[in-house]
């Protein structure tokens, strides 16, 4: 068939939670709006979907808080942390008057969002996929080029295009976006579903340290629990042949995961995930922009991914809306969005690499959940920084580090351990210090390249991305 000619203000590629969540205050505005998507809705993708109080927050200015509360996921009233044999667990304090946290997975979320985006007026096209960009004689983003699977393909011409479409976003790559900073993951990811008829815990969420190991259950909807487990990367052979195998055997190896899945049945495939680096590329140019995973991806150790792709998704369209008409406002208001959005996920990028690590419990770390499963506001305090409440060099300072030293002394690990912990963690510190003092030097000195066009297809298990 021949090609399609549209005109619109923006046009998005990917419609999940960057997608719609960049689509709805644009087209609350006013603003046309056309976002694409390979999938047809609802439809899954790999993603852990553990919300925090800050999660809700976003739904809730999107719109769509109630529609996805009826989903059904039962609210977390709490969550907690265990290792070594001590669990520190409690309640959230209020994010924006928010207090539960929950999980929901990804086909009914994105759905909920889809519905939203088209009920203020975006129109939001399944099952196609963009194919090239189209330019202005200044080199400026000015559309795309796409086809359906029904073999139709056209052009829509647009003031900005939104790549919302993931880790390997092909916007992205069209437009040469350089990655300013990245971070190889630590861990690999294998997680699937349970059944999971224990009414009494299923409101609480919780992770658990166990030597090496990181694992967690999330009472989610379906009268399921998500299963997730964090092995170090080190093992990924060991999945890779016998992925249920592995999984299964992890899960039996850990005493309080056991007790919490007594009387669970798996219910689904395990899945796996074995790279998926954090990093920041550059997210804005001239007629461009890259929110969600497209443009900064954290570890998911901190389930942050859905919270920041809703977030910042709304924020860029609020930006965008109003200076959609002068390519140079549009230009300032790009630039000021990415600069807001890299200054408010540094500490958690920074802080959930360190999570990622693939390190035993270490002496200081004892005595730190020693000392907070004390307090009687331990757990809260913990899941202020899961909730972007505070910020973690706030809550992981020097005079804590020093009172935790001497606790893991006085609790009985052997001083030369604990002394190299603290060796150990200030390298850490000054490198993580020095990556915070080059950031914006870094970002402004990644300039995008030129890429040649048009766009390939992609094998779609290299694109399958990774939300937290």
């Amino acid at each position: 068939m021949g090609a399609r000619a549209e005109q619109v203000d923006v046009v998005i590629v990917g419609s999940r939670c960057a997608g719609s969540a960049t689509a709805i205050p644009l087209a609350a505005r006013g603003r046309s709006v056309i976002a694409l998507d390979r999938a047809a809705f609802p439809s899954d993708t790999l993603s852990t979907h553990l919300f925090f109080p800050h999660h809700w927050a976003e739904l809730e200015r999107l719109g769509v808080r109630e529609r996805v509360e009826a989903l059904g996921a039962p609210p977390h009233l709490e969550a907690g942390l265990g290792a070594a044999g001590v669990e520190v667990v409690g309640p959230f304090r209020p994010y924006e008057g928010i207090a539960v946290g929950g999980c929901v997975r990804r086909p009914g979320l994105d759905q909920a969002l889809v519905d939203r985006a088209r009920e203020v007026g975006a129109e939001v096209r399944e099952r196609t996929r963009v194919t090239g960009l189209l330019r202005d004689p200044d080199g400026r983003v000015a559309g795309v080029r796409w086809s359906g699977r029904d073999g139709r393909e056209g052009e829509i011409r647009a003031r900005l295009v939104v790549g919302a479409d993931g880790r390997h976003s092909t916007v992205a790559r069209l437009v040469g976006a350089p990655t300013h900073h990245e971070w190889e993951n630590r861990r690999l990811m294998a997680f699937a579903y349970y059944d999971d008829p224990r009414t009494a815990d299923r409101s609480v969420a919780m992770q658990w340290r166990h030597g090496d190991e990181l694992v967690t259950v999330f009472p989610c909807d379906g009268d399921r629990s998500v299963v997730l487990l964090m092995s170090p990367v080190g093992r990924a052979d060991e999945f890779r042949a016998d992925p249920t195998g592995a999984y299964e055997a992890t899960v039996a190896a850990v005493p309080p995961l056991v007790a919490r899945l007594e009387g669970c049945t798996r219910a689904t495939k395990v899945r796996t995930s074995y790279r998926h680096p954090a990093f920041f590329r550059r997210s804005q140019g001239p007629g461009w922009a890259l929110p969600g995973d497209a443009g900064h991806f954290k570890d998911p150790v901190t389930a942050q991914g859905i919270r920041d792709a809703l977030r910042f998704g709304r924020l860029l369209g609020e930006a965008a809306a109003p200076a959609l008409d002068d390519p140079a406002a549009l230009d300032r208001a790009l630039t000021a969005w990415e600069e807001d959005r890299d200054a408010q996920c540094l500490p958690m990028y920074q802080w959930a690499n360190q999570l990622g690590l693939a390190d035993d419990v270490s002496p200081i770390e004892d005595a730190a959940y020693r000392w907070f499963a004390a307090r009687p506001d331990g757990a809260s305090e913990l899941l202020d920084l899961f909730s972007r409440r505070r910020a973690p060099r706030s809550v992981f300072t020097l005079s804590r580090l020093a009172r935790w030293t001497i606790g893991a002394i006085r609790i009985g690990h052997p001083p030369r351990a604990v002394l190299a912990t603290v060796r150990r963690d200030l390298g850490r510190e000054a490198g993580a210090l020095v990556e915070r003092l080059r950031f914006d030097r870094r970002r402004r000195a990644a300039v995008p390249a030129s890429p040649s066009e048009p766009a390939v297809e992609e094998d779609a298990a290299a694109r399958e991305a990774v939300s937290a």
